[in-house]
């Protein structure tokens, strides 16, 4: 290749590389990095290592891993057969997501409008085949009244302007078509704290906790509730979402806090909240018993404030 030639070819493979990096990679697409740097790292190999033996550059490896580089099937399994990953269905379930085309989901519609948080949030909940939540001091997004969830947003401090609040709001309606629709069954464990906290007087509670009523009848959704008399409280700390994946290491979930949410992945932080699932399971009052323990509270606040 003559010299001008040659430095065009490397400039223009400079130049995709940068792209590369400064592309933005999805959940989806930093999740499979994740899951490929498992495997290396479980093998015990350095970057260098493993890209020495895929006869590939250190930094295609790093940009794999980050969720910067497109990976094939044959990659992949490549990759596994190279680190001796021999967890067949984690790579035939990994497969199956490289295979499948990668749509733009709706929540790009306000990328660059809502903060990233939200955004991965719906990501999260529409890859999951089956979603579990728990909450203290809210009803959960997904069952929440677009009068709810306006008045919760309206209670964030520094206070949002109206076009954010009802911004908002209109993005919690469309996410929780994911349950609504029946396509993904949802487990809503609830603390009684959340049943009785007023946002917006008591109107507004008594329409949701009607409209939680409604929606635990709902085929594919159970709403049980954690009563302020338990002996042990599954998490006095935090609100978490659970998404289970097409097998339990693809399973992901999300914590909210003061500062923003957080999207965790590691084995061991997973083993946690699978064991706060597990306590909230054993916490909870049935179905049958959280639906007549709501009507209660919604009785109370009628005869209180009606």
């Amino acid at each position: 290749m003559a010299p001008a030639r040659a430095a065009r070819h490397t400039g223009l493979c400079a130049c995709r590389e940068d792209a590369m990096a400064l592309r933005t990679p999805t959940l989806h697409q930093r999740r499979l990095g994740a899951e490929l740097r498992r495997m290396r790292e479980q093998a015990g190999f350095g970057g260098s290592q493993l890209a020495r033996l895929l006869g590939v550059t250190p930094a295609l490896v790093t940009q794999m891993e980050n969720g910067k580089s497109a990976v094939s099937v044959e990659r992949l399994r490549t990759i596994a057969a190279t680190c001796m990953c021999v967890n067949e269905p984690l790579i035939n379930a990994l497969s199956d997501i490289i295979a499948e085309p990668e749509k733009p989901g709706w929540w790009e519609e306000y990328r660059g409008i809502l903060a990233t948080d939200f955004l991965e949030v719906a990501e999260l909940e529409s890859q999951a085949r089956r979603l579990t939540t728990y909450t203290m001091a809210f009803v959960p997004g997904l069952l929440q009244t677009a009068s709810y969830a306006s008045a919760v947003f309206a209670q964030t401090f520094p206070p949002l302007p109206h076009y954010e609040v009802d911004r908002r709001t209109a993005f919690r309606m469309q996410r929780q078509r994911v349950v609504r629709s029946g396509a993904t069954p949802y487990s809503a464990f609830i603390h009684e704290a959340a049943l009785r906290m007023q946002f917006s007087g008591p109107v507004v509670l008594v329409e949701q906790l009607g409209a939680l009523i409604a929606d635990s009848e709902q085929p594919t959704i159970s709403v049980r509730v954690v009563p302020f008399d338990i002996d042990a409280m599954p998490s006095s700390s935090e609100n978490f979402t659970y998404a289970e994946g097409p097998v339990p290491e693809l399973d992901g979930a999300q914590s909210d806090t003061g500062l923003g949410g957080r999207i965790f992945d590691a084995p061991a932080h997973m083993a946690r909240f699978r064991s706060l699932r597990a306590r909230c399971d054993s916490a909870a009052l049935s179905e049958a018993e959280s639906r007549d323990f709501i009507r209660s509270i919604k009785k109370e606040m009628e005869n209180k404030h009606g």
